[in-house]
Formats: C-alpha cells, sequence, structure tokens
C-alpha cells in the first residue's frame, strides 16, 4: 500500500499530465474570462487540501491556453467544494473541470452521448450556488457534466466530472474537437 507522501505526489503527476493534455488540446472559448479548473482529490478528502488543483486556474490568451501556477494541493477552494460534494454522491468520482458552456456547447455534449443534467441559479439562503447545484445535480447518480441554467447572454459553468483528471481531460478533448469550427 502507497504512503500518503507518495499517494499525493503521483496524484498531482497525474493532473499535472492532464492540464498539459488539456492546454495544448482545448478549444480557448471553453476557458471563461476568470479561467477554468481542473482538480482531482485524493481518495477519502474531506477538505480543500486534500484537493489539488491548479494554483491560479488555467487561463487563455489570443494563441494559447495555459497554467496560471503549479498544480498544488487546496489551491482552489471552488472545484474542491465541488469535488467534495461530488464525491458524497460516489467516491469514485474524485475530479471535475470546470468551463464556460453555451446552448451549442450543449449540444455537442448531447451528441457525444455524454449524461448531463442542469439546475437553477435559484439556491436556498445561505448555501453556495455550485454546492447545492452540484448536490441536486448528483441525486439521482453522478452525471458527466452539470451545468447551471442558462440566463442572459445564454453562458453558464459547465462541470465536467470524471473518475480521474484523464477521464475529465478527455470529455474536454473530444467536445473542443467538435466545436473547433462552430460558432458557440
Amino acid at each position: 500500500m502507497k504512503d500518503l507522501a507518495q499517494e499525493r505526489s503521483d496524484l498531482l503527476e497525474t493532473l499535472e499530465k492532464s492540464v498539459r493534455l488539456l492546454t495544448q488540446s482545448i478549444d480557448l472559448r471553453l476557458i471563461p474570462p476568470q479561467g477554468a479548473q481542473l482538480g482531482y482529490s485524493l481518495r477519502g478528502a474531506r477538505d480543500k487540501n486534500g484537493v489539488a488543483a491548479v494554483d491560479g486556474g488555467f487561463v487563455a490568451d489570443r494563441e494559447r491556453a495555459y497554467a496560471a501556477g503549479a498544480c498544488e494541493f487546496g489551491a482552489d477552494e471552488d472545484i474542491a467544494r465541488i469535488i467534495l460534494t461530488v464525491t458524497r454522491f460516489d467516491p469514485d468520482i474524485r475530479s471535475a473541470a470546470s468551463l464556460q458552456g453555451s446552448p451549442k456547447l450543449l449540444e455537442v455534449i448531447e451528441s457525444l452521448l455524454l449524461e448531463y443534467r442542469s439546475f437553477e441559479s435559484k439556491t436556498p439562503p445561505g448555501i453556495s450556488t455550485m454546492h447545492w447545484g452540484v448536490a441536486s445535480c448528483c441525486r439521482d447518480g453522478v452525471p458527466d457534466v452539470c451545468y447551471q441554467q442558462f440566463g442572459p447572454g445564454n453562458e453558464s459553468t459547465f462541470i465536467f466530472f470524471g473518475d480521474g483528471p484523464i477521464d475529465v481531460t478527455n470529455n474536454i478533448i473530444m467536445i473542443s474537437n467538435r466545436v473547433i469550427n462552430m460558432e458557440l
């Protein structure tokens, strides 16, 4: 059995590989202006310190996507909260990515036969919209993608789930390959 230090090191290595693949292959329009994120948790993680993510997320300029910082544990509270929420419903789902979505992107997700669910932006008082939304999407099993219903401007955050970051990255790359010549 691996010790915790080795498990953490292996997890960071896998996440870094996924980030490299993603930044080389993602359609830049899927990265929101504030950046996107990819995270991966240790088995049994209980707080953000058990979840690794890209410090500062990954961002895009006009020509390429790149990681804003290193992959580190505790680097992003939002993606950690999302992953910790989803693992309550399925402990094998330990990775998630947040990207910019649109109705056209949803059509591509449908065409790839990925399971998706949406949630409303109206949440109970005192609860994070994303935390509540992820929980409401996962009650009947964890989908491949969940998203906040479209509002003004027809853009939304899409959350992709997978057992690990390679699974999540592969789905995003498949989608990127399909949208490359589409108007989003």
